[in-house]
């Protein structure tokens, strides 16, 4: 017999990772825009696109909130928050310690707001896996979180387990960042496969928002051909901006900034600001006026 999800309002028992019996309200998207970023194919550029989208976000005056669901807490770091001395971060929300509101931490952007990671979130895993209603544990953390943001963005892990699966079903978008590579094509299905099957069972609101081509060498034959491919079996799915191979973007993650406070003018800063405007469906005003090239 098929499990019927909950509509919006009815309730239903589960219990927490303490043992303590709750009551779930299954979480309301009417006004939130919460956009995942997954594939189970590490290099892709997953955390780079993460930080930089919700950075142009903020920037364009939306209240964006970017929570990191990788152990390795790359999305952190790459906004200069200290990983490993994170004591109220993503896992102790998962954990039941603490509400989700409670790791919220401002970053030093204006508008934009982290739950970090934090090393013990490899341990997650292990202890959601054998709960009651697993799936829908963030789903959950985000419904009773009392601050509105416009958008929350959601930086997965490379690999398809809970913490992947418990992204899927909170979210409503799906952004699939792929290297222009050609084992990216193989990692392509399956994470489409995987998405239709949440969709089947535990989100039927979930949608692909697009495909986004990274790292891309037009110097070479492969990066057209990868681009050329992934279009044809994707027609509508894929992103017209294209991240390009750069320097630069590589760089700033060591020095704890998005782009744009890195290096704005470079080819990066530059792909990523029309790739926030594609997904907004609207013109940022004002984040280059009076910014001189060069300035960092």
């Amino acid at each position: 017999m098929k499990k019927i999800r909950p509509r919006f309002g009815e309730i239903t028992p589960t219990h927490s990772p303490t043992g303590k019996a709750i009551v779930v309200w299954w979480l309301d998207k009417t006004n939130m825009n919460i956009i995942g970023f997954c594939n189970q194919k590490g290099g892709t550029g997953k955390t780079t696109s993460a930080i930089n989208i919700a950075t142009f976000m903020a920037l364009a005056g939306r209240k964006t909130l970017l929570i990191d669901m990788d152990p390795q807490g790359n999305a952190t770091t790459g906004l200069g928050a200290d990983y490993k001395k994170n004591t109220t971060s993503i896992y102790e929300a998962l954990s039941g310690k603490i509400a989700l509101k409670e790791s919220v931490k401002e970053t030093g952007i204006r508008n934009l707001f982290i739950v970090p990671s934090s090393l013990n979130l490899t341990g997650a895993e292990i202890e959601l896996i054998n709960l009651a209603d697993r799936e829908y544990w963030l789903s959950n953390l985000l419904k009773n979180m009392d601050e509105k943001f416009d958008y929350i963005l959601i930086d997965a892990p490379p690999s398809l387990g809970i913490l992947t699966i418990n992204i899927l079903v909170a979210t409503d978008k799906v952004i699939i960042p792929i290297q222009c590579e050609y084992f990216a094509l193989e990692g392509l299905s399956n994470i489409v496969n995987i998405i239709e099957l949440i969709r089947n069972r535990l989100n039927n609101m979930i949608s692909i928002s697009g495909i986004l081509f990274t790292m891309a060498d037009f110097r070479t034959r492969l990066t057209l051909q990868v681009i050329s491919e992934v279009k044809r079996a994707f027609h509508d799915k894929t992103f017209n901006t294209v991240i390009p191979r750069n320097v630069r973007l590589a760089e700033a993650p060591s020095f704890g900034k998005p782009i744009y406070y890195y290096d704005a003018f470079c080819s990066g800063a530059k792909a990523y600001y029309r790739l926030t405007e594609e997904i907004l469906g609207a013109k940022i005003q004002g984040v280059y006026d009076g910014k001189e090239e060069g300035s960092r």
